[in-house]
């Protein structure tokens, strides 16, 4: 099945250049040239990927990254021209799939989508309820309820937490749980850090007494009974 990729850069060049390469590389692909584009397109279109520049008019890409995240899990390959660190621990904090610094090869571009689209694909299949505590995490689905409550994740805020729940008292290093997240991760445990601390806003009663997502001091985390 072809997935459809929604290529989102004011640059009518790159934007060309990648809608054709991806082509050829058997993907459907629309696009958009600014944020808000980018959005009621999202909406409209319901994409299986968004390739998403920075640097754009109206509404800039972190923005709506920010948006997207309200109410979507639809993966995310971040594109910027800026090579400060600040720009990509933003994106991958706010919950960016991977990341790519212009320029960028067009066949590297297409490899971290298939492998980003691959990921999602083998954490929401197959279908599986994990339960701990009040917590209910559908795989299939990508959906955590507390009792009957949906709350919604970040898909790194969702993979944190189901890596932990198949592996009920296993301490995960934060090199660990950096190799499941992806290489767009690497060197960067603040960021994981981060992530852990809006989980646990999300999902514990009291994120300052933890009792689901636990500190291993020194090592990393590991998932309690709650």
């Amino acid at each position: 099945m072809s997935h459809t990729i929604l290529v989102v850069d004011d640059e009518k060049k790159i934007t060309d250049m990648v809608r054709d390469f991806l082509i050829n590389e058997g993907f459907e692909i629309i696009t958009a040239s600014d944020g808000e584009e980018a959005l009621t397109k999202i909406r409209s279109a319901k994409p299986d990927l968004v390739v998403l520049d920075i640097m754009l008019p109206k509404r800039n890409g972190i923005d709506v990254l920010r948006e997207l995240r309200r109410s979507s899990e639809i993966p995310v390959v971040m594109l910027t021209a800026k090579a400060e660190e600040v720009d990509k621990l933003l994106g991958l904090e706010l919950g960016a799939d991977d990341y790519l610094t212009k320029p960028f090869s067009l066949r590297e571009l297409a490899v971290r989508i298939r492998v980003v689209l691959r990921r999602m694909a083998g954490i929401s299949t197959p279908q599986q309820v994990i339960q701990v505590g009040e917590l209910s995490i559908h795989t299939g689905s990508m959906e955590v309820y507390q009792k009957t409550h949906l709350i919604t994740l970040t898909p790194t805020e969702y993979k944190i937490l189901e890596s932990l729940a198949r592996n009920p008292g296993m301490v995960f290093t934060r090199l660990q749980l950096l190799e499941i997240l992806g290489e767009a991760y690497y060197g960067y445990e603040r960021s994981l850090d981060t992530h852990v601390s809006n989980l646990r806003k999300k999902i514990e009663i009291d994120p300052g007494k933890p009792k689901y997502i636990l500190t291993v001091y020194g090592i990393g985390y590991k998932l309690g009974g709650g």
